[in-house]
């Protein structure tokens, strides 16, 4: 089964990208996934610092998360976007994931991996304009980024009030299926 680690972007408790990644999860368990989804509340991390990495290493969160990235083989992310671009949170996580350590290269926990990137916005353009910039991070990192991405516009009325599940999940179940069925395609390979 194909294991994928799965996060947002915001770690803000009612945002939207948190709500889309949880869709997301769920859609990705019933395409047949084995997916870890983690918050990077619970990962916090300083502001990357070549000077404290010199003096102090990776911190331990950083090390904590090198270790998911490497036990997984794609990644499923939901993101913001900020000013037309990635949020600081998620650029500093990939930044201290991406760091040498220990003699292994720091694209170590990116090689070999698929990742299917989403956003939500409350605007018209549903985060468009970040999942560029997040798809060329990645790939400079050495991610297949599936080329299918998500964005969901007008996040305050896309969720059902009640129970907080999409109403119109369709376009996203096809990207999260794409990413199930490309992983278990390339395990077979």
């Amino acid at each position: 089964m194909p294991k994928i680690l799965a996060l947002s972007g915001s770690i803000r408790r009612d945002a939207w990208n948190r709500k889309l990644i949880q869709a997301a999860v769920d859609a990705a368990r019933a395409a047949g996934g084995d997916v870890t989804l983690i918050d990077l509340a619970d990962y916090p991390l300083p502001l990357y610092n070549g000077d404290l990495e010199d003096r102090d290493g990776l911190p331990d969160n950083a090390l904590r998360l090198k270790a998911l990235f490497k036990e997984h083989d794609a990644l499923l992310i939901a993101s913001p976007e900020y000013n037309s671009s990635i949020p600081p949170l998620l650029k500093n996580t990939l930044d201290w994931v991406s760091r040498e350590w220990q003699g292994e290269s720091g694209l170590t926990p990116y090689q070999n991996k698929v990742a299917a990137i989403m956003a939500a916005s409350p605007g018209s353009l549903g985060g468009m304009r970040m999942l560029p910039h997040l798809r060329q991070i990645l790939n400079a990192l050495g991610v297949l980024v599936l080329p299918g991405q998500f964005s969901l516009t007008d996040a305050e009325t896309a969720f059902d009030a009640e129970t907080g599940v999409l109403k119109s999940p369709a376009r996203m179940h096809g990207l999260v299926l794409e990413l199930v069925q490309t992983l278990a395609l390339l395990k077979r390979a």
